[in-house]
């Protein structure tokens, strides 16, 4: 057995360890990185990255069948389904590349493989060949998809999750895609535009992370006239029928059934904390076995303890899980001191066609809080930009606060959401007022003229009054006046 003294231990070396790796580096040199799997964060390998590329051979399938409506004559868009899969592990494994790349830069004695567990609250047991002893401890594990109890013994290699969709070599002819959630949308949306038949099932007719009604509303029937959906889906019971999947299920009182190639079970992750022996850890745990760290610190409790990214149960998106390592790292190495990190706007990006955005502030967390707000509303199915490119579909809901006329946030579907989400994200961030937004200037023709329409709407129910005329800004420039 190996003995290893260290100021700071980080278990796990994706996103959020490698962040954390770098920010405790700069207070110690005393720093190992723990990791029992391959290098390669889950956006490289099987998240983010392998994702878009799917999603981008889709897009560019669904320009060609869609370029008859500007009078272009491409026919039908031939899908070669392996040189779709080739391309998308080629790029795949170059990003991954790029991170094993970053991390075998670091001194060899800053990596230890194996899979770490708790001793005790300072020790740890690496792949029962080295005992390390820590200052501190960053927790940074990541997550796993969850799957439904049963379904692996009953499936088999017929049952997927996301993490295997990208090493197929070909695309299958059919795909069962149960989860309405970001992956679950994504995925489902991408194949059906490849070719591959679909059907989505979900529970509770919830589309994606949107809780406003009007914008959900939206992305249901939008949704539903892009590929077969059963969003209120009951009593799901997936069967192996020979090599295929039988899926059996309850919908408007009747039950169905259809056979497909593949379940992909797209039905949520769970942080990689089992086998962590965190009882030994001196920290304390929920009911199901989880930590819970201050926001801004990364601090469990008043422990030597930080935990960040996916493997704290929190928001699993990558440039937050780079935030909450970076400060779990600088606290790390910078402890007994702690120091109170500021963090991002919210911000949240679904790459389905169209794309769906949560900005600042939800529409259900307004409603949770109780906070004195209105909406301002505007429709993307008549604007003028996006329908001339032929995207005219979409609906954006944005929020006010009464009284300060402050902007708090916006859900929307709809063309070029990823950019306009942006925007509305920095628009909280800084703590504009609907009006300072509306003073900015909106170039014509654009998508972002539809943004204007609802934050005009918005403006009319907070009843703001109009800006006073002042001087124009330049000799040549006209004031902005909404």
């Amino acid at each position: 057995m190996n003995h290893l003294t260290v100021d700071v231990a980080i278990i796990g070396a994706g996103s959020a360890g490698m962040s954390a790796y770098r920010a405790a580096r700069a207070h110690t040199d005393k720093v190992v990185v723990i990791e029992s799997g391959a290098y390669g964060t889950t956006c490289a390998r099987v998240g983010c990255m392998p994702s878009k590329l799917l999603i981008a051979a889709a897009e560019a399938a669904h320009a060609v069948d869609g370029a008859h409506r500007f009078g272009i004559d491409a026919g039908r868009a031939g899908i070669d389904g392996k040189a779709v899969m080739q391309r998308v592990r080629a790029e795949r494994d170059r990003f991954v590349g790029f991170v094993v790349e970053a991390v075998q830069a670091w001194p060899d004695d800053h990596r230890l493989v194996g899979h770490a567990r708790f001793l005790s609250p300072h020790e740890l047991d690496v792949g029962g060949h080295t005992v390390v002893t820590a200052g501190r401890i960053v927790i940074a594990t990541g997550s796993s998809p969850a799957i439904p109890s049963g379904w692996r013994e009953t499936l088999g290699e017929r049952l997927v999750v996301n993490d295997d969709v990208f090493d197929w070599d070909d695309l299958p002819a059919s795909v069962a895609v149960v989860g309405t959630g970001v992956i679950g949308l994504e995925l489902s949306m991408a194949l059906a535009r490849l070719g591959v038949r679909v059907r989505l099932f979900g529970r509770g007719n919830r589309v994606g992370p949107l809780t406003d009604p009007a914008v959900a509303d939206k992305a249901r029937t939008i949704v539903r006239a892009a590929l077969p959906a059963s969003l209120e889906a009951e009593r799901i019971e997936p069967v192996r029928a020979g090599e295929r999947v039988r899926v059996r299920w309850q919908e408007d009182g009747a039950r169905h059934e259809e056979d497909f190639d593949f379940l992909l079970a797209a039905t949520g992750r769970r942080p990689n904390l089992r086998g962590l022996d965190l009882q030994r850890a001196g920290i304390e745990l929920d009911a199901f076995g989880i930590p819970h760290a201050d926001r801004h610190t990364r601090r469990i409790g008043k422990s030597h303890i930080f935990i960040a990214g996916d493997a704290a149960d929190d928001v699993a998106l990558l440039h937050e899980a780079s935030d909450e390592g970076r400060i779990a790292g600088d606290n790390a190495g910078r402890y007994p001191d702690t120091i109170v990190r500021p963090r991002r706007t919210p911000l949240t990006v679904v790459f389905s066609d169209p794309q769906m955005v949560i900005a600042g502030a939800s529409h259900g967390e307004l409603e949770r809080r109780g906070a004195d707000f209105v909406s301002g509303a505007a429709s993307f199915d008549d604007q003028g930009r996006s329908r001339v490119m032929g995207r005219n579909l979409g609906q954006l809901q944005v929020y006010g606060e009464r009284g300060t006329g402050r902007f708090l946030g916006a859900e929307m579907i709809g063309p070029d959401a990823e950019h306009i989400g942006h925007l509305l994200s920095w628009s909280v961030q800084h703590g504009l007022t609907v009006q300072q937004m509306l003073d900015s200037p909106f170039y014509h023709p654009v998508v972002e003229e539809g943004l204007r329409t609802a934050l005009r709407a918005l403006k009319d129910r907070l009843g703001l009054p109009l800006p006073a005329l002042e001087g124009c800004l330049d000799c040549v420039a006209a004031p902005a006046v909404p």
